[in-house]
Order: structure tokens, then C-alpha cells, then sequence
């Protein structure tokens, strides 16, 4: 019988699953170096220890930075990819930045929405070329791509109305942080491509199979496969790009068309997104179920209270 190994975790290590038999796993980094295993023959879920090692793999390579500013009165955070010299390429010590960033958003209980963008001539020209060339193998690969598919789908999942703001290329890994807002929204000189393939890779930060969600199995296939760069319009004819503002009011505009989609209260949105995420991503009856979990409390809540005292329904 062949020897699988699965991670798994219970909070402080991991477990090496051997032909059904588990055993504890305190050193990762020993682990994958001295196993002979396959990334397609591994699951992993949240695994505290493989993150760590990411974390303490990853934190010092390379410059750049990603910044948070959180807006009180509006609701609305602002997330921004500031490496303009490497056309917003993102460094191993960006990747645990925007790690933390998304831990902090998570807690963020007046939340309503969160702009992702970047500075400079382009939006994200993929990963790094110093971090790339820092663990250019397998296992700092898995490392690197554990850390990144953690963080982004955490992203996916946060509570908020999410847009992300594409001016200039988003190409690559670039193209994958596209994916994990609600919305994408394009200026006249936005351009996507997941051109993973033209590097001898795939996508490695959850972008593939995000992209299928998006736009279904074929036309995802076809993206990843030729490598296409596609601008807004070409984008929006697959319902890849939402809306399209000026370049040069880019942020203001983008800002002012998701204030127009977060007018509710705090609570609600967030039971909103609650129920998206769980019709996305589960199945119907247990999606069924977070939608009354979601609703119960909201029923005779503030704001329902509230629009009823003002008969606010037949207005």
C-alpha cells in the first residue's frame, strides 16, 4: 500500500498520516525535507506549524510594503501594494504584511467594505523576483503557497462588500489577487493575465480554482492555458470586471460606487456577505442553515426596529 502523507492540524503541530496510522510532526521544515512527498498528495487545513515556518521563511525577503487604513466614518478600508520599483511585485515580507493585515481586518466589527490597490504604473506584476529566486524549490514553494492560499481565502471570506481597484497590469500572482474580491474594477489602462504557465508554474495562491468559481471550468481553462491579457472590456464580456471608473480619479469614483452598496447597517451587510459566502462555498442544507443562523439575530435587531418604527418597507 502506497505511504500518503496528510497534514492536519489540532492547533500545535501537525500529524503525518502513514497508511492510517498518525504521528506528530513538530519540526515542518525537517519533515519536508527528509519526505519524499508530492504537493498533490498533501491536504492542508490551517496547519499553525506549516504557517509559522512561512512566516518565519518569508518575512525578511525582499522590500515593499502593503498598508491598512481603516475609515470609522465610512466603513471602508483601504488596502494598498506600495512596491512601485518592482511594479507592485509581491516580496515574502509583503506576503506576511498582508498576512497580518487581513488577521486585523477580521476583527473589525464596524466594517463595511475594503478597497484592494496599489500604487504606481501598475496594479501587481506577480510575485517578487528576489523572493522568487530566495525558494525557488519545492519545499519553499509549498511553504510560500500554504501561506498566501491562508491568507487570500481569508480575504474571500472577510464579512465586508470587497472591491479591488486594477490600473496598469495584474498579471500573474497579480492576477490571482484580483480574484479574491467580490468585485474588480477597471481603469481604461487595467490588464489582466494569468500567465503562471509562460514560468514553467501554475497558480499557486488559490487563483485557479477562485478563477472557476468566477467564470466556470472552460473559460478558466482557457485564461490559464494561452496566457491571454485581457483588457476591462475584453474582461467584462466574462464578467470578470464589474465596473470601470477614470484613471485619474480612480480611487474616488471606485470609493463613491461601493458607498452606493453599503448603506445598510454594519450588522447587515456582514450577515449578507455570511450568506454569499456560504452559498458559494457549501452545501445547500448546510448553507440553508447559516442563512437562519445569520437572519435569527437581526429579526427584532436595531435596525430592523428601526426601519419598522419608520415604516420604512412601503416607503
Amino acid at each position: 500500500m502506497p505511504t500518503e502523507f496528510v497534514i492536519v492540524s489540532d492547533h500545535n503541530t501537525c500529524r503525518r498520516t502513514t497508511s492510517g496510522k498518525q504521528h506528530r510532526v513538530t519540526n515542518i521544515n525537517m519533515f519536508l525535507r527528509v519526505t519524499s512527498w508530492r504537493p498533490s498528495s498533501m491536504q492542508i487545513r490551517h496547519c499553525s506549524s506549516v504557517i509559522k515556518a512561512a512566516r518565519d521563511k518569508l518575512g525578511s525577503l525582499g522590500e515593499g510594503q502593503i498598508s491598512l487604513h481603516k475609515d470609522d466614518a465610512s466603513g471602508i478600508a483601504t488596502v494598498t501594494l506600495q512596491h512601485q520599483q518592482r511594479h507592485n511585485a509581491i516580496s515574502g515580507s509583503m506576503m506576511v504584511q498582508l498576512a497580518n493585515i487581513v488577521e486585523d481586518l477580521s476583527s473589525w466589527e464596524t466594517g463595511k467594505g475594503v478597497i484592494l490597490q496599489a500604487e504606481g504604473d501598475s496594479f501587481c506584476s506577480g510575485g517578487d523576483l528576489t523572493t522568487v529566486k530566495a525558494i525557488s524549490n519545492p519545499q519553499d514553494g509549498f511553504l510560500m503557497s500554504t501561506l498566501m492560499q491562508d491568507t487570500l481565502t481569508r480575504f474571500y471570506n472577510l464579512p465586508f462588500i470587497t472591491a479591488c481597484l486594477v490600473h496598469g497590469r495584474a498579471l500573474g500572482g497579480g492576477a490571482e489577487l484580483t480574484t479574491v474580491t467580490d468585485f474588480r474594477v477597471f481603469t481604461n489602462t487595467g490588464e489582466i493575465g494569468f500567465v503562471q504557465g509562460r514560468m514553467g508554474v501554475v497558480t499557486g495562491w488559490g487563483g485557479g480554482t477562485r478563477l472557476v468559481k468566477l467564470v466556470g471550468p472552460t473559460v478558466a481553462l482557457e485564461l490559464l492555458t494561452t496566457g491571454s491579457r485581457l483588457n476591462g472590456v475584453k474582461a467584462s464580456e466574462i464578467g470578470l470586471v464589474n465596473h470601470h471608473v477614470d484613471e485619474e480619479n480612480r480611487f474616488d469614483e471606485t470609493k463613491s460606487w461601493l458607498m452606493r452598496r453599503i448603506s445598510h447597517a454594519p450588522e447587515v451587510l456582514q450577515a449578507m456577505k455570511k450568506i454569499v459566502v456560504a452559498a458559494r462555498d457549501s452545501s445547500l442544507d448546510d448553507s440553508l442553515l447559516n442563512e437562519r443562523q445569520v437572519f435569527s439575530p437581526l429579526w427584532g435587531g436595531p435596525a430592523n426596529l428601526k426601519a419598522l418604527e419608520g415604516n420604512i418597507k412601503h416607503k
